[in-house]
């Protein structure tokens, strides 16, 4: 296990190894992939290998006599994890703070199929993901020592990740992360200012304006005002709530599909750029701040400058409204295909 160390002055956490030199876990000599069909004894056991079979959903796990080999969703502890709930106790106190990096680092890998990322598998397979992450977000928070559950994608190298087969990152934190505390401490204040949620202010705003890039039943997709990174995008349920772990089996299904269409146009769009995405969830603890959940995504196209990275001032060269268009455009298409217009 790392340490969590605080900043001297500013709340910002870094998880650093323990000892002098970071462990690390070369890839297979061979190219072999930890995640593919046949590999399963190169990951840790399967605490979720969910099965379609007969037209069912079997949720089953691996067990010392037995490996679940034709799953179609795999949950396993993550082999390089970036924290860990084996630790011994070691803490200092302020001006050099820190503490052990405790939590839960699982792997849900997305697909059985080596070569078809996250932007090219099935709608079916989406919502067979997202009933997971949901079942691990449920499952994780009855959990000893659990504040937050952070849900993400890193997909390319540029994105941060050398493993290409499609997978989720599902991390625990015993303390709320920083952007996660910003954003609750605003809409908090907002509330309290304007009497209504921010987020679903800004839902009526964005809908059928120009950073709109796609509307479902319960979800819609649009450009961002002020955009971090050149073409991100931001997926927000309608209805007001807090809770990803509530949404309804409708919902889900309809998650599915704008994720599929929003994922696979922007794929094509931006010729398969790398990209982050990350689920922002309300903390579930009672006395904490709440938010509007939702998902962001940050492609990852031009590298930050000095003024990105020292200053906090974000140079963006794509105007959200051109972006929405572009993305707009290719993602009405790949919805359309996936429903079948032509």
């Amino acid at each position: 296990m790392g340490d969590l160390r605080k900043d001297y002055v500013l709340d910002k956490f870094v998880i650093v190894p323990r000892s002098s030199e970071s462990e690390r876990i070369d890839p297979p000599l061979d190219g072999s992939c930890p995640y593919c069909p046949g590999n399963e004894s190169m990951t840790e056991p399967a605490q979720i290998a969910l099965v379609a079979k007969d037209g069912m959903l079997q949720r089953l796990s691996d067990s010392e006599e037995n490996i679940i080999c034709d799953w179609c969703v795999r949950v396993f502890q993550s082999n390089t994890p970036a924290v860990t709930i084996s630790s011994s106790p070691s803490y200092s106190d302020k001006p050099l703070y820190s503490e052990p990096a405790y939590g839960y680092h699982q792997v849900l890998v997305a697909s059985p199929d080596h070569d078809r990322n996250l932007s090219q598998i099935s709608v079916d397979q989406w919502a067979n993901v997202l009933l997971v992450i949901q079942d691990r977000v449920r499952w994780l928070y009855t959990q000893k020592s659990v504040t937050y559950v952070a849900v993400y994608i890193d997909s390319g190298l540029r994105a941060g990740t050398s493993i290409t087969h499609p997978h989720i990152n599902i991390v625990t934190f015993s303390t709320i992360p920083p952007y996660i505390e910003i954003e609750a401490e605003a809409s908090h204040r907002y509330m309290n200012e304007n009497g209504s949620c921010p987020a679903c202010n800004i839902i009526s705003i964005e809908s059928s304006g120009p950073r709109q890039i796609l509307s479902t039943d319960s979800f819609l997709s649009f450009s961002p005002w002020a955009p971090t990174y050149p073409y991100e995008f931001w997926i927000y349920p309608k209805r007001h709530t807090t809770a990803f772990s509530k949404i309804t089996q409708k919902e889900i299904t309809d998650l599915a599909l704008m994720m599929r269409a929003t994922l696979g146009g922007m794929s094509k769009a931006l010729n398969e750029t790398p990209f982050n995405l990350v689920f922002h969830f309300a903390p579930e603890k009672k006395n904490s701040r709440q938010i509007h959940w939702h998902i962001e995504i940050y492609p990852q196209i031009h590298a930050w400058s000095g003024l990105e990275r020292g200053f906090g001032v974000y140079v963006n060269n794509i105007r959200p409204e051109k972006a929405a268009e572009v993305l707009g455009s290719a993602c009405r298409r790949e919805l359309a295909g996936l429903v079948g217009i032509t």
